[in-house]
């Protein structure tokens, strides 16, 4: 059996659900233009989940080639969540810790969705 070089980073929180169309606009310019733009970043996701009390459910999803790229990212403890200047104008929940995991099996095919052209599933009218 072959050893995955793969990681698999999570961050959850959570924001407003009336702020999700600026905030998922604010990260793309921010945390997925930097995970995009740091060496050893397979990929990433942004996910939404309206949790149905006024707050949405917010994750990021990221695939790594080795902890080093992890680093390269999130510097010397890569284990906290990196944050952004203006984070906490969205944020109600705010962890302190991501996850990482070994990934031991993939096949994905996920088409390429632009964060500026979202489908709105998944949000009541």
């Amino acid at each position: 059996m072959s050893t995955s070089h793969v990681i698999f980073r999570k961050w959850t929180g959570r924001i407003r659900t009336a702020q999700q169309e600026e905030y998922v606009d604010y990260i793309a310019g921010t945390g997925l233009d930097d995970y995009a733009r740091t060496p050893g970043n397979l990929g990433f996701e942004m996910l939404l989940r309206d949790l149905g009390n006024g707050e949405t459910e917010v994750s990021t999803l990221s695939w790594w080639a080795s902890m080093d790229a992890i680093r390269a990212f999130a510097g010397d403890k890569p284990e906290l969540a990196r944050y952004y200047a203006e984070d906490d104008k969205f944020l109600v929940h705010r962890p302190l810790h991501v996850e990482h995991h070994r990934v031991v099996a993939s096949e994905l095919r996920v088409p390429h969705i632009d964060p500026s052209v979202r489908n709105q599933v998944g949000r009541k009218a």
